[in-house]
C-alpha cells in the first residue's frame, strides 16, 4: 500500500502537487482566509517551478475555492462555499453554452428546477413569498416591450425559485439563468413575446396563489418549454425549394 501511494505521489503533475501544498497551508491556518498568498516569485523560489506552473496551481485553488483573486491584487485565502465552487465550475459551464447540445442540457436543468419550485411554491409560499412574487410580476408588466422585460423576468423566476429556501439551487439558477437568457437570439415581434411571456408568469403566480400544485408546475412546465423552442431558430431551406 506504501508503495503505491509512493508511485501516485511522484506520477502528480508539478501543479498538481503545488495546489495540494497550498491547500493543506490554508487549511492548517498558515493562510487565514482573504489574507494574500505568497507572490508567484516566491511560490516559485519554493517549489523550484516556472511561473506558467505557479500560476496553473493558483488557477487550481481559485476553482477549487481556496483562493479568491481581483483586478490588481494577489490572490487571497479562502475556504470553499458551495457558492464558491458552484461559481468555479459555472465560469467553465459558460464557455461552453454557445454549444446547441450543452446550451439544451442547461435549459433541461433549469426546467427541472422551476418545475420544482413551482410545484413547492404552491405547498407551501407564506403570504411574504407571495408578496414578493406579486412585487416581481407587476415589475414585469410594467416592463413588457421594454429593455428591462428580460431583467424582470429573471427576477420573477428567481422570486420564485428563492421560495424553496435551498442555497445550492439558488446558485445554480443565479449563476445560469442571466446567461442563457441573454445568450438567446432576439425574437422578430418582442412585444407579442413580451405580453406571452407576462400572461404564462401571470397564470404560475395565480396557480401558486390558489395553492394548485398540478396546474403551477403544469403551466411553468409549458411556458419553458414554449420560452425555449420560440428562441429557436427555423432549419433552412434547401437550394431551389419553395
Amino acid at each position: 500500500m506504501a508503495q503505491t501511494g509512493i508511485a501516485e505521489t511522484a506520477q502528480k503533475r508539478t501543479p498538481d502537487v503545488i495546489a495540494e501544498a497550498l491547500i493543506a497551508d490554508i487549511r492548517e491556518g498558515g493562510f487565514p482566509p482573504e489574507t494574500p498568498l505568497p507572490t508567484e516569485r516566491d511560490l516559485c523560489e519554493r517549489f523550484s517551478a516556472s511561473r506558467p506552473t505557479v500560476r496553473e496551481a493558483l488557477a487550481q485553488l481559485q476553482m477549487r475555492g481556496y483562493a479568491t483573486a481581483g483586478a490588481g491584487r494577489r490572490p487571497r485565502a479562502s475556504l470553499p462555499s458551495i457558492a464558491s465552487v458552484l461559481k468555479g465550475t459555472g465560469d467553465h459551464i459558460r464557455e461552453i453554452l454557445g454549444d446547441a447540445e450543452s446550451g439544451a442540457h442547461l435549459e433541461q436543468m433549469r426546467q427541472f428546477i422551476e418545475t420544482g419550485a413551482a410545484r413547492e411554491a404552491a405547498k407551501r409560499a407564506d403570504n411574504a413569498q407571495l408578496a414578493k412574487l406579486q412585487t416581481a410580476l407587476e415589475d414585469n408588466f410594467r416592463a413588457i416591450g421594454e429593455a428591462e422585460f428580460a431583467r424582470t423576468d429573471i427576477a420573477f423566476h428567481r422570486a420564485l425559485v428563492s421560495v424553496v429556501g435551498n442555497p445550492v439551487i439558488l446558485t445554480l439558477h443565479d449563476m445560469f439563468v442571466s446567461t442563457m437568457i441573454a445568450h438567446r437570439p432576439a425574437t422578430d415581434d418582442a412585444l407579442r413575446y413580451d405580453r406571452i411571456a407576462y400572461d404564462e408568469h401571470r397564470q404560475i403566480y395565480q396557480a401558486i396563489l390558489d395553492g394548485d400544485v398540478l396546474a403551477a408546475t403544469d403551466v411553468m412546465d409549458r411556458h419553458l418549454i414554449r420560452s425555449y423552442r420560440a428562441r429557436l431558430q427555423a432549419p433552412e431551406l434547401s437550394p431551389g425549394a419553395e
